[in-house]
């Protein structure tokens, strides 16, 4: 079943015309990654499903029905959380704190306590600091902090942004991991990652973007074999 599905989305940032007629599908339970250089638009795409950026024309469509141009808070009720890129949390607040914030839209407290024994099973260094400052945390803590914030939402879909940036390599690592078991838990997964050999080792299906544009779409291991993928974005044969 197709969950998501992006048809001839155009994006602009003023002048700047940032996706020029993407189209991607999803099917549930998949992990889908996009891969391409910097200003590619893999960021620009997210955050138009999240409902940050309005589409300028084309389709949106989750489980069938349109969400282009959708409020953010409505999209995230339908079933969609998005990790950014660069870590966002709430500095001042504790680790509690932000987690109980991914869960605002929800009301069913005994679902909300499970969730967030949930998070503390796949993280548990935030449930040791579960009082302490968000800003206090180390960079790969507060990654984990956004990844389970956004899992508070209790999402069908989750977008992730960069999510091994800047991270130490075991780090990287141990984030990956935890990829695999949300999606084994049965959440799909988009997902923008710069270690692209990583992220298509991970991923069921991939597609490439240049300057706004998907100039390649595949199965994520017959990518990760594509002599073009290996020279672009995989340093070379592995």
């Amino acid at each position: 079943m197709i969950l998501l599905e992006l048809e001839a989305t155009h994006v602009h940032y003023g002048a700047i015309h940032a996706l020029k007629g993407v189209s991607i599908s999803v099917e549930e339970g998949q992990i889908v990654t996009l891969v391409g250089a910097n200003g590619a638009g893999k960021s620009t795409t997210l955050r138009a499903i999240s409902g940050l950026l309005k589409p300028s024309a084309g389709a949106i469509r989750y489980r069938g029905n349109s969400i282009a141009g959708r409020p953010a808070h409505e999209i995230v009720k339908l079933g969609i959380s998005h990790v950014p890129e660069g870590r966002i949390v709430f500095a001042n607040l504790s680790v509690g704190d932000n987690l109980d914030l991914g869960a605002y839209l929800r009301r069913d407290r005994a679902g909300i306590a499970e969730d967030l024994k949930r998070i503390f099973r796949l993280f548990p260094r935030l449930e040791e600091r579960r009082r302490q400052p968000s800003g206090t945390l180390s960079g790969g803590e507060q990654q984990m902090l956004a990844i389970g914030r956004a899992l508070m939402a209790r999402p069908k879909l989750l977008l992730m942004d960069e999510p091994s940036l800047g991270l130490a390599p075991l780090l990287v690592r141990e984030i990956f991991a935890v990829i695999r078991e949300i999606r084994g838990q049965g959440t799909t997964i988009v997902l923008v990652e710069q270690n692209a050999r990583m992220a298509l080792a991970v991923a069921d299906r991939g597609y490439v973007l240049e300057t706004g544009q998907v100039c390649l779409a595949d199965r994520a291991d017959a990518l990760l074999a594509n002599p073009s993928v290996q020279a672009a974005y995989l340093g070379g044969a592995a």
